[in-house]
């Protein structure tokens, strides 16, 4: 889904002089139709998480699927010293640990999630990724989910900022739009002090997933 300027501000939370400010200096991705900037969604997600920036709560408010961090969490679960030793072996590892009870199925997940880091690097800095933020893995019927893979050493991953990964969040959502508004949560719990402190601590899962209720909490719209 393609949106315009005025758009891409208002999920950005900043000004439309802003974005253009952005296009003209090649800082974010665009397309160029009939002379007016228009912005992929995805692509715009997936830039703005790379660069911790907090995407627009009402992003999805109006919508009628609603998905949360903390329950994402608690479906996919945290996993500690998930090996590999490049980002190949690191995903088929971090792929490993999702809920999926069909191996067939797990095994086409892996040459999706190879298929866009051969794309493109999915480590967006700080040592994080998120291998599937523009190819979003989409499971009808099923509940999102998030798997948190700290791994057992850092690995190098072509990431933003160069530095190696070390934490890996993997998706899988019912929907596109699920995957977008999960993403969404995402990147503010990342923009969060208290959040970011719990991963580089390596926190307990209980104690992960309570500041992932907390940052849900806080995006929380107010009742009408």
């Amino acid at each position: 889904m393609r949106v315009n300027v005025r758009e891409a501000a208002r999920l950005l939370s900043v000004s439309e002089s802003e974005v253009y400010r952005w296009v003209e200096d090649g800082e974010i991705p665009f397309q160029s139709v009939n002379h007016q900037p228009l912005f992929n969604r995805e692509e715009l997600l997936e830039w703005a998480t790379a660069r911790r920036m907090p995407l627009s709560p009402e992003l999805f408010a109006d919508e009628g699927e609603h998905a949360r961090l903390a329950p994402a969490l608690e479906l996919g679960g945290v996993h500690y010293d998930v090996g590999g030793t490049a980002s190949p072996s690191t995903l088929a590892a971090v792929v490993a640990c999702l809920p999926i009870d069909d191996e067939e199925e797990r095994e086409s997940i892996l040459e999706i999630m190879m298929a866009r880091e051969e794309e493109a690097s999915t480590g967006i800095g700080g040592g994080i990724a998120i291998p599937h933020v523009r190819m979003p893995l989409v499971f009808a019927g099923r509940p999102a989910v998030i798997a948190l893979c700290f791994l057992d050493h850092s690995v190098p991953f072509a990431a933003i900022d160069g530095k190696p990964v070390t934490t890996v969040f993997a998706l899988m959502t019912p929907t596109v739009r699920v995957h977008l508004q999960l993403l969404s949560h995402l990147s503010h719990a990342l923009t969060d002090d208290d959040f970011v402190a719990t991963l580089q601590r390596r926190a307990s899962a209980a104690a992960i997933v309570a500041e992932a209720r907390r940052v849900d909490a806080s995006l929380e719209r107010p009742p009408r």
